[in-house]
């Protein structure tokens, strides 16, 4: 059985005007052509939709019985292709994004700006640690992963990923500490001075391909925290200075406001690289395709102006 949305529309067309001279004028179609849609769908079915006389044309009790079943059913074929559509032109549409600690810090500014940009595509953001984002990928509960450079990504042939943006290591001190006067910082810079970091894997990133007195002084920090705004309050209050990531300007800005320098650490130059991930196997939709190229666009444009010497 090969039913078409033509022979229902015919059938539907000519049931509501009782003639398929002007079924076939509202169709654009010939009499003979509506006429043949009919017959097909009748062949098809092996059923009489029409009741027909030479001055009468009338549904059939089966024909009548049909009518409002075709209805919903070319209802319903309108419905998928107007949603089909929406979803191409990008007039609505979801995203499910996973996200780990310091990519979820910012996040929420970029999801509010492209809800500007397109208001009918829903993001749902779901922050874990970095490791839960290549498994939230692959379960499918999520379409897209933004997160730090994983160790093990060279296992995982079905994970896809875009280098997103790279941020160098940095130091927090007071404006008027004495580091402040040096013209450039270096790692070794760090020793004699009370140290405030952030616990978990951020240590051991930082720390990775370091002199060993340095990365001791490191690891054994005055204070270990939590929370990068902890410890950038800690540093205002004079508790020592921290180590960050300039991932959101609102966070240099933060800096500057409250008389904190964040500069760049020199000798080795440590950087920290943050990934697109996706499923290579699964293709994305139009909504999650407009936001993959949002988000590559508005970490382009916001990491420009980076602490420099």
């Amino acid at each position: 059985m090969n039913i078409s949305i033509r022979q229902l529309t015919a059938f539907i067309k000519v049931a509501d005007n009782g003639s398929f001279t002007r079924a076939s004028e509202q169709m654009y179609l010939t009499q003979s052509a509506v006429s043949g849609l009919i017959k097909e769908l009748e062949s098809s079915l092996d059923i009489v939709l029409f009741d027909r006389t030479t001055r009468q044309l009338t549904l059939s009790a089966v024909g009548r019985h049909l009518l409002p079943q075709a209805r919903r059913v070319l209802n319903e074929m309108h419905l998928f292709e107007n949603e089909a559509s929406s979803l191409t032109s990008l007039a609505q549409g979801q995203v499910r994004l996973a996200v780990s600690q310091f990519a979820a810090s910012s996040m929420p500014a970029v999801i509010a700006q492209f809800a500007k940009d397109y208001p009918d595509i829903s993001v749902s953001l779901l922050d874990c640690s970095a490791e839960n984002v290549l498994e939230h990928i692959q379960d499918i509960e999520v379409d897209l992963g933004v997160g730090t450079e994983l160790g093990f990504m060279d296992t995982e042939d079905d994970i896809n990923a875009d280098l997103l943006y790279e941020l160098p290591f940095c130091v927090v001190i007071p404006d008027n500490h004495v580091l402040a006067k040096k013209s450039e910082l270096i790692w070794q810079d760090l020793i004699d001075n009370p140290l405030i970091t952030l616990q978990g894997p951020f240590l051991e990133q930082v720390t990775t391909e370091l002199d060993e007195t340095v990365a001791a002084h490191i690891q054994q920090a005055r204070y270990k925290v939590n929370f990068m705004s902890t410890a950038l309050e800690m540093t205002r209050q004079g508790f020592g200075i921290t180590l960050c990531l300039p991932y959101m300007p609102e966070v240099i800005d933060w800096v500057s406001a409250n008389g904190l320098l964040m500069r760049p650490l020199l000798q080795p130059v440590k950087t920290r690289r943050f990934f697109i991930y996706q499923r290579s196997s699964r293709s994305l939709s139009p909504a999650t395709v407009a936001f993959k190229q949002f988000l590559q666009t508005y970490f382009a444009n916001h990491f420009n102006d980076l602490p420099k010497d």
